[in-house]
């Protein structure tokens, strides 16, 4: 999930702050302070996070692109200047603009809005622009919400109480909720100092930026793994009271199936798992960053000389063509897979399915997947040149019958008049004239067409009356009982237009006898 830190280097930023000492710190020292404190972390345990650092006053400049050197983002913060007023929105701009063109409005993005609290003076401050939010058009629409999936977290060099003295801290808000209410403000806990602003910034540390570390598991085989970027709870949003679910650290494999059965599935979010190495004293070897390189190549020595389930996992998947199906909680299930960036370098992925018992219909319930062994017969054949999937539903798809649609009249006049043909062969055409009523029947009831029904049922009565006197009897008790069908269903009371419900032919003297005859 990139990362896009935007720094506010505004003349507000360089007001002096009272700390123990000789030497004089400013606004923006202790932001840089913070700052940095983050890029060692990320550096550390977050590096393949890519990172942009963008600073604004009145205008916005793109000061290091998206990146994995942290030691450039690092120098980028002691080389810069300060400059004029606050303008917040132009800043949100820019920032929206830089995402799109690296990474599109699809991949979700965080943004780290470093600022003091001031909210510029005029045109252009955020007072003015949330005051003319609702008065814009869509060519010039405020910037948030992003058109992207993203996290909007503001990081103040200000306290509390002195952003409640004024209506910062209402506009800084205000902002959250433009973003869906997808972020959060942080602010100093007591005087501003060095320790405090490091608390502030390792709070944010603790919510965004934790590697999720778990054990992957298949019998008794484990290994210790990173998945990055990390899980975001998901939330169920048929559930009355919603409860954001979050993956185990315990990943279970429950078993192994063919690439070409799982196909190209639906899933929510795709992770890497790296292995981590750990040392005879329990200590971590990997994927960190050491400061120096000798000890990072003996580092890596050490943990390519430890047996490591993880990679035992990737190359098999690799070479057999297969996904391990792995259980993320109860009733929660994802996949892992080999993934190949080059035709030399792949990586172990981690795909998460919609939590639920059953999240791919062709594979049937998760639950209810075992091993060949168990089967009477190789459901894969001798020669492996079959597969028991996908399993045919037990509910025949509406994709799979003959529907009707009536997009123009002449669909609707048809199927009218192939009634009324067939109820003047009656009773040859008795099964026929029942199939198409009831065809025309359902589809009127799906679209809500009640009219209709009282159309066809006034057309039943009208033939009726207009039957030749050589015709068969049975004719018109199957015509008048056909009309008086259609018009109680037209009524829309439920005992009659239940939309399953057939008109079934009307059994007379005439039709049993005409049976027997058969």
């Amino acid at each position: 999930m990139p990362t896009v830190v935007v720094m506010d280097v505004s003349l507000s930023m360089t007001r002096p702050v009272s700390v123990e000492g000789s030497e004089e710190y400013q606004r923006k020292h202790l932001a840089a302070h913070g700052l940095t404190m983050l890029f060692e972390h990320m550096a550390t345990n977050y590096k393949l996070e890519f990172t942009a650092l963008v600073v604004f006053s009145s205008l916005w400049e793109l000061m290091v692109p998206f990146t994995r050197d942290y030691n450039t983002l690092q120098e980028a913060l002691s080389n810069m200047d300060d400059y004029d007023k606050t303008c917040l929105e132009s800043a949100l701009l820019g920032v929206c603009n830089i995402v799109q063109q690296e990474w599109g409005a699809a991949i979700p993005c965080q943004v780290v809005l470093v600022t003091d609290g001031c909210l510029g003076i005029g045109r252009g401050s955020l007072r003015h622009s949330l005051a003319t939010h609702s008065q814009r058009s869509e060519s010039n629409r405020f910037p948030l919400p992003f058109p992207f999936p993203s996290k909007l977290y503001v990081m103040c060099m200000a306290n509390l109480e002195e952003l409640q003295s004024t209506d910062s801290l209402d506009c800084l808000e205000r902002l959250i909720d433009l973003n869906n209410g997808e972020g959060q403000i942080f602010t100093i806990d007591g005087p501003l100092c060095l320790k405090n602003v490091q608390s502030m910034f390792g709070k944010l540390i603790d919510l965004a930026y934790t590697p999720f570390h778990a054990v992957l598991k298949c019998g008794h085989l484990t290994s210790d793994v990173q998945v990055f970027p990390r899980p975001e709870p998901f939330i169920i949003d048929e559930e009355i009271d919603p409860i954001p679910k979050a993956i185990n650290t315990d990943l279970e494999i429950v078993g192994f199936v063919d690439i070409a059965d799982i196909s190209s599935p639906p899933v929510l979010s795709r992770h890497l798992v790296l292995p981590i190495a750990l040392n005879r004293e329990g200590d971590e070897v990997g994927p960190g960053i050491t400061d120096d390189t000798e000890d990072e190549n003996s580092a890596n020595q050490i943990a390519g000389k430890i047996p490591n389930f993880c990679v035992l996992l990737h190359g098999s998947l690799k070479v057999e063509g297969m996904v391990a199906l792995v259980q993320l909680g109860p009733e929660w299930y994802g996949m892992l897979y080999s993934q190949a960036d080059s035709k030399k370098k792949s990586n172990l992925m981690m795909s998460l399915f919609e939590p639920g018992p059953e999240p791919l219909p062709w594979l049937g319930k998760m639950a209810q997947l075992g091993p060949i062994s168990d089967a009477k017969e190789n459901p894969y054949g001798e020669d492996d040149n079959k597969s028991p999937f996908p399993l045919q539903p037990k509910n025949k798809r509406s994709y799979a019958q003959n529907v009707t649609v009536w997009i123009k009249p002449s669909g609707l006049q048809t199927d009218v008049q192939k009634i009324l043909r067939n109820a003047r062969k009656l009773p040859e055409k008795t099964q026929t004239f029942y199939k198409e009523l009831n065809r025309l029947r359902k589809a009127a009831l799906a679209f809500g067409f009640l009219e209709l029904l009282k159309g066809v049922a006034d057309m039943l009565e009208r033939e009726c009356t207009l039957l030749p006197d050589t015709a068969h009897p049975d004719a018109a008790f199957q015509l008048t009982h056909a009309a008086q069908q259609l018009k109680v269903a037209s009524t829309g009371a439920s005992e009659y237009a239940a939309y399953d419900q057939n008109i079934a032919p009307l059994q007379t003297d005439f039709s049993s006898s005409s049976t027997e005859r058969m």
